[in-house]
C-alpha cells in the first residue's frame, strides 16, 4: 500500500480572505461565503482516499471550529508571515508525503484530488510536483515526497515560481482541482462544474452562465 498523505491547508482570517470575491453572491455576507468555500474544500479533502491527516493553519476562530468539525487538525498560524510561511509551518514534522492545497476549491472532487496525489508519486523520489490553476499561472496543489521540504512559492505567478524552484508540473485533467475561486466569474465557473453543498446552498439562484 502506498504511504498516506498529509494535506496542509492554510486559511486567512475571514475578514481578510477572498477580498476580490466580496459581493460575489448578492445578499450573502462575505465571511459566510468564504467559510462555505473552505468547508466544501475540506469536505472533499477528508473524503479523498490516501489522505490520512488534514492540517488547517489558521488564527480565525470560526475556521478553527469548522476545521475541527470536519476532522482536521488545527494549527495556529504561529509564523503570522503570510501564506508560504503558513504552508511551511503546517508541513513541519511530516515524515511522509505532504501536500499543500489552497482553501478555495468549492467544486473539488475527491477522486480528482486522489488522482493528482497518485500522479505526484511518479518520477524521481526527490522532486516536488505541482498542479497549476485553470489559467495556468497560479498553483492549487504542491506535493513533496518524504524527506523533501515543501518549499512553497505561492502568490502571483506561483506556477512559474514553483517550476523555477525545481518542482515539476502535473498535467492531468482535473478541472475541479484546478478551479480555484478568487472572483465572481471564478465562482460561476466552479458552479458549472458543480459546487459542494455549502457553497451551492448560498449561491442557489444567484449564479448564471
Amino acid at each position: 500500500m502506498s504511504q498516506p498523505w498529509t494535506v496542509v491547508v492554510p486559511v486567512k482570517r475571514l475578514t481578510a480572505a477572498k477580498t476580490r470575491l466580496r459581493g460575489g453572491v448578492p445578499g450573502v455576507p462575505h465571511e459566510e461565503l468564504a467559510l462555505a468555500l473552505i468547508a466544501d474544500t475540506l469536505h472533499a479533502v477528508r473524503a479523498c482516499s490516501g489522505v490520512v491527516e488534514v492540517r488547517v493553519v489558521t488564527d480565525d476562530p470560526r475556521v478553527s471550529a469548522l476545521a475541527r468539525l470536519a476532522g482536521a487538525r488545527v494549527l495556529p498560524d504561529a509564523p503570522d508571515a503570510g501564506l508560504n510561511a503558513a504552508f511551511r509551518h503546517g508541513a513541519a514534522g511530516v515524515a511522509g508525503w505532504v501536500a499543500g492545497l489552497t482553501a478555495d476549491l468549492p467544486a473539488l472532487r475527491p477522486a480528482e484530488l486522489a488522482a493528482a496525489l497518485e500522479a505526484a508519486r511518479t518520477g524521481p523520489a526527490d522532486v516536488r510536483r505541482f498542479v497549476s490553476d485553470t489559467p495556468g499561472t497560479g498553483t492549487v496543489l504542491l506535493a513533496a515526497p518524504p524527506g523533501v521540504p515543501l518549499d512553497p512559492r505561492f502568490g502571483p505567478g506561483s506556477a512559474a515560481a514553483h517550476a523555477a524552484s525545481g518542482a515539476r508540473p502535473l498535467t492531468g485533467d482535473w478541472p475541479s482541482l484546478r478551479r480555484d475561486v478568487d472572483t465572481a466569474d471564478d465562482l460561476a465557473a466552479a458552479a458549472r462544474l458543480g459546487l459542494g453543498p455549502r457553497t451551492a446552498a448560498l449561491a442557489a439562484g444567484c449564479l448564471t452562465g
